[in-house]
């Protein structure tokens, strides 16, 4: 059964977090005569906007307000100190919070509280109504956030505070798939210990990157006490492309949310793996984020009665990451004639054997994993 509506939730103030300019997300090279955006830029999500107003789907679009988070709301995933860590670096901008990329400036703590906001309502839109497909088109990111501490452009991970709402408001179990390019470490660790909480991740290879980054996001990482097994890791070769994005969908995720039963199947919904994106090398097109829609979709009318949540991750090439969640949002919506797509190579050049072979391998090490 398709979503007859996507309800989008939006606040405007999400736009006010500005990182600025350097050399890509890091501080200006004295070698470069320009310094460029950093890659999180307003824009990004101005075009996602954009289309899904624009497109031939608007009509089956729901905007609905968003709005800011209260700080206990917060606070339901993030520690007290961190909190007011994030407020009190705005008062010494631009601060780099993680000692990276991660910018806070002035307007970012009005944005973060916007988007975090957003995303609780909605989640709370999604929980009082049957069948409803939401997704929160905020910014900054969230899924590298971990409970204490920012990390890769995130500063409060919008999506966990979604997921501590709704179990504190009668949900049993949760689930989370992130098909973000980059490894949902933030969320991992946030729950690594939980039995109500499945975490599933597809990502590039890249292994840990630092102090705030120590997960690797190998598939041994499997999470720990109660939460023992409720952790997957999909680590995806670089060039993957749509064939074998839809073989990890169907193959490997679909079944072990089935086997989780949720009441609720929430996405980081991140389309920086897409074939034009500056931070991923994954190489999908508008068919395979359609697909990803359209699998979860399929997965939230089976097991929770539709009740699906998407926030907005990465994806920062300015305009197909906006035709890209198009896509998704086809999916969701069961478009029956998609949008063509106005950038993508054509698929069949791809060569899917490698991809196919570590999906398969995945597949293997999790068996083996679970005894």
């Amino acid at each position: 059964m398709s979503a007859s509506k996507l309800a989008v939730y939006w606040h405007p103030d999400v736009l006010k977090h500005d990182p600025g300019r350097g050399c890509y997300e890091y501080e200006a090279s004295p070698l470069m005569e320009v310094a460029e955006p950093h890659p999180e830029t307003p824009e990004r999500i101005v075009n996602i906007r954009s289309i899904l107003q624009r497109g031939d789907i608007s009509g089956q679009v729901d905007w609905r307000d968003g709005r800011h988070a209260e700080r206990h709301e917060i606070e339901r995933f993030h520690t007290a100190a961190y909190v007011d860590e994030v407020i009190e670096a705005e008062k010494h901008p631009p601060t780099r919070i993680d000692g990276s990329g991660t910018v806070v400036d002035k307007g970012s703590v009005d944005a973060v509280f916007a988007a975090a906001g957003t995303t609780v309502a909605a989640v709370e839109g999604v929980l009082a109504t049957e069948n409803l497909a939401a997704y929160a088109l905020v910014r900054p990111p969230g899924h590298h956030a971990a409970r204490h501490m920012a990390d890769g452009n995130c500063i409060f991970n919008n999506l966990a505070i979604a997921v501590e709402t709704a179990l504190q408001n009668g949900c049993r179990r949760v689930a989370v798939i992130d098909w973000d390019v980059h490894h949902g470490n933030g969320t991992q660790s946030g729950f690594y210990d939980r039995a109500d909480v499945l975490t599933i991740s597809m990502h590039m290879p890249l292994g840990a990157w630092g102090p705030n980054h120590p997960e690797t996001g190998e598939i041994d990482e499997t999470g720990e006490g109660d939460g023992q097994g409720c952790n997957f890791n999909i680590p995806l070769p670089y060039g993957s492309g749509d064939q074998a994005y839809a073989k990890a969908m169907d193959e490997l995720v679909a079944p072990v949310v089935r086997d989780f039963d949720p009441d609720l199947i929430v996405i980081a919904c991140g389309q920086d793996a897409n074939q034009f994106d500056p931070n991923g090398r994954n190489l999908l097109g508008m068919s395979g984020f359609r697909h990803l829609g359209t699998v979860a979709r399929e997965l939230a009318s089976e097991l929770c009665a539709g009740r699906l949540l998407l926030c907005q991750e990465g994806g920062y090439a300015i305009t197909y990451t906006g035709f890209c969640m198009y896509a998704v949002a086809e999916g969701i919506l069961g478009v029956a004639e998609p949008m063509e797509d106005p950038l993508a190579y054509d698929a069949s050049i791809e060569k899917p054997e490698t991809p196919f072979a570590a999906i398969d391998e995945v597949g293997r090490q999790w068996r083996a994993l679970a005894g």
